[in-house]
């Protein structure tokens, strides 16, 4: 299995840096990546896919494409599965389950293509096995099978991953929207912090921690994957010796910081049962010596540290959870009156305060967002929050504070 084509899907936006991800955990090149909306694919072996699967910040998942051919209707499904040698992949003492997605597709049923391709499956299974076949396993399966139809091709593909890659093994407690560990990757590497983690990184609402254990495990070198298990492990061309050998090399590779060692990695959040949430999966995820999290509101924390650095941060707004303390005041304030944009307003005079020579960005859905801070973003990036279209702007604090629409004070 040595010339594989992998499709490793992603959130729109992401496609570019995860090109680049996926060239350097092969040992490849750019040249051998090919970007598609939503994904990126690339040729390589089947360590590639374990090692993919293990390093892997931002991909979603790691798939195999077994089969790409033009359709146009459901008994073509039938056919193209029906071509692909599932045999090498699993036994039918296995569960599997199949899911269809599509784009422009003329079908008028994705639930019937998803039957008519698990019924091309259990026959081939049927005609080589003695009359044996897989069960059907919606929720738990051992194998997950994907179709994706675009308006004339069909793609089939088999899922090295099982649970989504965001699921890191860490994540027991959490609050009410956590953010995807692969967001935050993203958010981190856009920023550019990986290239030099000794410069501080504090996210003033923390949460249960993601941005803080994301960064914290980057600069520690630890391996997303490595509190996880994944389906390739169920999978017939898996071998122990060589999973168990690229795992230890990922172990050895680990830069755990000295005992005593000041962080340079904060969170804070205005819960203290939140805080408590980001400390106890800090410690699953094995950073808990390379963060300090405290509690606080945003519109009060002090930098925690004397240098400068980043603020990185997935403000509470509408759509995900509200906002407490003088952060939800204030934000409900902006609710009610949202071309004031009070809370935001407040938040950018205390940066530009107490924050000078730092860099903000914050991920938010609101495009006017730089309009309601009263500041000018010097970046922008795309970014999507599962279903919710986002922005990550970039603000460069200067001190002094946000100008003023409320005309002259009270003194004047």
């Amino acid at each position: 299995m040595n010339q594989l084509q992998l499709f490793l899907p992603c959130a729109a936006g992401v496609e570019d840096m995860l090109a680049h991800e996926a060239a350097f955990i092969t040992g490849g090149t750019l040249d051998g990546v090919r970007r598609q909306r939503g994904g990126v694919l690339i040729e390589g072996a089947w360590r590639d896919a374990l090692l993919l699967n293990l390093h892997s910040r931002l991909a979603q998942r790691v798939l195999v494409q077994l089969f790409h051919a033009p359709y146009r209707n459901e008994q073509d499904l039938y056919r193209a599965a029906s071509e692909v040698a599932w045999e090498i992949w699993f036994t039918p003492r296995q569960s599997m389950k199949v899911e269809v997605t599509a784009q422009h597709s003329p079908l008028n049923s994705l639930n019937f293509a998803a039957l008519k391709i698990k019924d091309a499956i259990c026959d081939r299974f049927r005609a080589r096995a003695g009359g044996v076949r897989p069960d059907v396993d919606t929720r738990w399966p051992d194998i997950r099978i994907y179709a994706h139809l675009t308006t004339d091709t069909v793609s089939l593909y088999i899922d090295t991953s099982g649970e989504a890659l965001f699921k890191r093994g860490w994540r027991e407690d959490r609050g009410e929207a956590p953010l995807k560990e692969t967001l935050a990757a993203a958010m981190i590497a856009s920023c550019g912090w990986a290239q030099d983690p000794s410069v501080p990184l504090y996210d003033p609402c923390c949460g249960s921690g993601t941005i803080a254990i994301e960064a914290a495990q980057i600069a520690c070198q630890i391996a997303p994957g490595s509190l996880r298990r994944f389906a390739f492990e169920k999978m017939l061309p898996f071998q122990a010796h060589v999973w168990e050998a690229i795992r230890q090399e990922a172990l050895r590779a680990q830069q755990l910081p000295p005992a005593g060692a000041r962080p340079t990695i904060f969170g804070s959040d205005l819960a203290h049962r939140m805080v408590d949430f980001a400390q106890r999966n800090a410690q699953r995820a094995g950073v808990a010596h390379a963060i300090e999290f405290r509690g606080g509101d945003a519109l009060q924390r002090m930098p925690p540290c004397a240098a400068p650095g980043i603020l990185l941060l997935n403000p509470p707004y509408g759509e995900r959870i509200e906002a407490g303390g003088v952060a939800g005041s204030r934000a409900r304030e902006q609710a009610l009156a949202p071309e004031g944009g009070d809370f935001f307003t407040q938040l950018a005079a205390h940066w530009k305060k107490h924050y000078a020579g730092w860099s903000a960005w914050v991920l938010t859905p609101d495009r006017k967002l730089p309009g309601k801070m009263r500041l000018k973003e010097s970046r922008k990036i795309p970014m999507w929050n599962g279903p919710i279209e986002c922005r990550l702007f970039r603000f460069d604090m200067v001190r002094g504070s946000a100008r003023s629409d409320a005309g002259p004070s009270p003194a004047a």
